[in-house]
């Protein structure tokens, strides 16, 4: 119940501390019908996705020297994707029924940038 339909747990060194140095972290990502969780980077570490429940529409797009290329896929229960570190990635869930994805993460806290907060969000904002 939010703006984007969905809800991100996390799972990283800052609950669990036993996963210092080890380069791991785990999210569960629940969505909504028509829920989404919105365009984002992790800037320290890869993310690979298998989704458990749903339909979703999921994608990352490449960096300027590759033109801004779109990956996207529909992924069904058991279907995997990955997004490499630091790129702008999404995923909708395209059904009429409540989505479960879970993602491991290549480190022990992979940050996130949520790309329509860090700009039209910031703080101090940013000069129109």
């Amino acid at each position: 119940d939010n703006q984007v339909g969905s809800n991100v747990t996390t799972v990283n060194v800052d609950q669990i501390p036993g996963l210092n140095t080890m380069g791991i972290s785990l999210v569960r990502i629940d969505y909504a019908p028509h829920g989404q969780n919105p365009p984002h980077t992790h800037p320290r570490g890869s993310e690979i996705l298998v989704l458990v429940k749903g339909t979703l529409y999921v994608g990352f797009v490449s960096s300027n020297q590759d033109n801004n290329r779109l990956f996207a896929k529909v992924l069904h229960p058991g279907d995997v994707f990955v997004f490499p570190i630091g790129m702008i990635h999404f995923q909708v869930n395209i059904g009429k029924i409540p989505a479960v994805a879970f993602a491991g993460l290549s480190s022990q806290n992979a940050g996130v940038i949520t790309i329509a907060n860090a700009v039209f969000g910031s703080n101090p904002p940013i000069y129109p």
